[in-house]
């Protein structure tokens, strides 16, 4: 499987009205999840995401994990660890939440 290691906002959306299993993982802080949040993502903090693995395996197995942040580079760093673990099934979230708001979701608040 050679998944692009980056899915845009539209196309998370566009899977997520189609159906498809998609798993949303937010790997921010607590403190940035309180302020906003995509409704139904997990809440992982990065520094956490080593501990969670074998959760994160047992996700991946029958659903694609979408990894969002603020803006997109800690959920890439972490596609990239996940994709190094043997977790194939995995994609950041370009641009992360706040590509979501501005593109998908105005009511999602912006920080």
């Amino acid at each position: 499987m050679n998944l692009p290691y980056e899915v845009s906002v539209r196309d998370v959306k566009a899977r997520i009205d189609a159906g498809e299993a998609v798993r949303l993982v937010d790997v921010r802080e607590p403190m940035e999840h309180a302020i906003t949040h995509i409704e139904g993502a997990e809440l992982i903090p990065m520094n956490t995401v080593p501990q969670r693995l074998q959760h994160l395996e047992g996700e991946a197995e029958d659903t694609m994990l979408i990894v969002l942040c603020h803006h997109g580079m800690r959920s890439l760093n972490v596609v990239n660890w996940l994709r190094n673990q043997g977790i194939e099934n995995c994609q950041s979230m370009a641009g992360g939440i706040e590509a979501w708001s501005c593109e998908i979701d105005p009511k999602v608040p912006r920080y």
